[in-house]
C-alpha cells in the first residue's frame, strides 16, 4: 500500500510541476496566490495518494473468489479509523482557509504611498485616471510600488484581470471596487475583461506597460504636460474641421475608445461587425436629414436615435458624451467625418 501511494504521489506530482498551470508571476500579489495554490496542491496530492492507495489495495487484496456468493463479515466500524478521517481533513480545509485569509489581507494593503489610478469601464474599452485628472487608454504602471485601482462601470458588470499578476476584481455600475497590484518586473502585458459583457467582450482589452520608477515618473509628466489634441492646425474649427491634429487625436479616441470592437474602418484598420461600417456615412447622414458631422456628433451622443438597418438598438454605449473630453469627441467627429485617409 505504502508503494501505491508513492507511486500515486509521484504520478499526480510530475502532473502538478510539469505542466505550466499558472503564469509567470508579475507581482507581489501573484507569488503570494501561486504560493497559496502550491499549498492546497501538496496537500491534494498527499490526499490523493493516500485514497488512491487504501482503494488500489482493497480493490486487490479483498476482492471476491469467482465461485464465492458469500457475505462478508458484518463489521461494525473502527471509531479511531473515523475520527482520524473526519479530524485531519477538518485540520487541512482550516489551514487551507486560514493561509488563503491571510493572502487576502496582505494582498488587499496597498503598503505606504501607493499610486492610486481610477478605472473606467465601458463597453468595450477600458480608461484609466491618474493624479493630476492624466487620462490613458494603455495601463503604465511602476515597478515595486503598490498600485491602488479604484474602479466603476458604465454601463454593465465588467471584470479586470492582467493574468501575470493575478489579482482579479468585478467592475459593477453603480458599486466602486478596488484592488491592489504591486508589479515586480518591467515588461508589457495584456488587460483582459473576464466578464462576459455583451456582443464585443472579446475585444474589450487594454495593453499594459511596466516601467522603471524613473521611467514612469517621467512618462506621468510628459502626459500631464500634453493637452488633448495638441499639433492642431492653426485655425479654430468647430469640430468640423480636418486638421492634421485633430485626425490624430480623432484616431487615437477611436482606437482608445474601443470603436473598432464593434466598427469596420478602412483607415483604422478594423473589420469587426458588431455595429456598421462607418467608411462612408454621406447615405446614412442624408438620409437622417442632417449634415455629415452632425450625424456623427448625434450618433456618438444618442446612438439609439437612429438605427441602421439590420441592427439592433441598445448594443452601443450611450455614455460617450461623458467618458470622453470635448476635445476628444469633436476630433472623433472629424476623424469620421473625414472620408477615408490619402
Amino acid at each position: 500500500m505504502v508503494a501505491i501511494a508513492a507511486l500515486a504521489a509521484l504520478v499526480g506530482g510530475l502532473v502538478a510541476v510539469l505542466i505550466p498551470w499558472l503564469p509567470e508571476s508579475a507581482s507581489e500579489e501573484m507569488d503570494r496566490i501561486v504560493f497559496t495554490y502550491w499549498f492546497a496542491t501538496i496537500i491534494c496530492i498527499g490526499i490523493f495518494a493516500l485514497v488512491a492507495a487504501v482503494i488500489v489495495y482493497a480493490v486487490w487484496t479483498f476482492r471476491a473468489q469467482p465461485d464465492d456468493d458469500t457475505d462478508g463479515p458484518p463489521i461494525h466500524g473502527h471509531t479511531g479509523l473515523e475520527i482520524a478521517w473526519t479530524v485531519v481533513p477538518a485540520i487541512l480545509v482550516i489551514a487551507i482557509g486560514v493561509v488563503s485569509a491571510v493572502v487576502l489581507s496582505q494582498n488587499a494593503d496597498a503598503g505606504r504611498d501607493p499610486l492610486r489610478v481610477r478605472v473606467f469601464a465601458q463597453q468595450f474599452a477600458w480608461r484609466f485616471i491618474y493624479e493630476g485628472d492624466v487620462r490613458s487608454n494603455e495601463l503604465v504602471l511602476p515597478v515595486d510600488r503598490g498600485v491602488e485601482f479604484t474602479m466603476v462601470s458604465a454601463d454593465v458588470i465588467h471584470s479586470l484581470w492582467i493574468p501575470q499578476m493575478g489579482q482579479k476584481q468585478d467592475v459593477v455600475p453603480g458599486v466602486t471596487t478596488e484592488i491592489v497590484i504591486t508589479p515586480t518586473r518591467t515588461g508589457r502585458f495584456t488587460l483582459i475583461c473576464t466578464e462576459l459583457c455583451g456582443l464585443g467582450h472579446s475585444t474589450m482589452r487594454a495593453p499594459v506597460r511596466v516601467l522603471s520608477q524613473a521611467n514612469f515618473a517621467a512618462w506621468l509628466e510628459q502626459q500631464a504636460q500634453a493637452e488633448p489634441g495638441a499639433g492642431e492646425g492653426e485655425g479654430e474649427g468647430e469640430g468640423e474641421g480636418s486638421g492634421g491634429g485633430d485626425q490624430e487625436l480623432g484616431a487615437t479616441t477611436f482606437a482608445q475608445a474601443g470603436c473598432g470592437g464593434c466598427h469596420a474602418l478602412a483607415k483604422a484598420g478594423t473589420d469587426a461587425q458588431i455595429g456598421p461600417a462607418l467608411d462612408d456615412l454621406t447615405a446614412a447622414a442624408d438620409e437622417a436629414g442632417v449634415p455629415v458631422p452632425e450625424f456623427v456628433r448625434s450618433s456618438i451622443v444618442d446612438p439609439d436615435a437612429v438605427i441602421a438597418p439590420d441592427y439592433q438598438p441598445g448594443v452601443m454605449p450611450k455614455d460617450f458624451a461623458q467618458s470622453l473630453s470635448p476635445e476628444e469627441l469633436d476630433a472623433l467627429v472629424a476623424y469620421l467625418s473625414g472620408g477615408p485617409s490619402e
